[in-house]
């Protein structure tokens, strides 16, 4: 599910930015929550490691959708 879910995100990179609309803002906003969520998943044995990527993963994210 990772590896389809990483392709669906590059395959539409470009098209959910907050400049792109209400529901195209939301949906990239869920798609980063996604990712970070999965991200935390992916780490959790090691929850510290846990906590910053994901953290990492959301700020970066939306921070990219706020200038896109």
């Amino acid at each position: 599910m990772r590896i389809a879910w990483l392709a669906w995100l590059v395959r539409h990179f470009n098209e959910y930015g907050y400049s792109q609309g209400l529901l195209r803002a939301a949906i990239g906003t869920l798609a980063v929550l996604v990712t970070a969520a999965l991200v935390w998943f992916a780490l959790h044995r090691n929850r510290p490691a846990a906590v910053v990527a994901a953290g990492l993963t959301s700020a970066l994210g939306i921070g990219w959708l706020a200038f896109h």
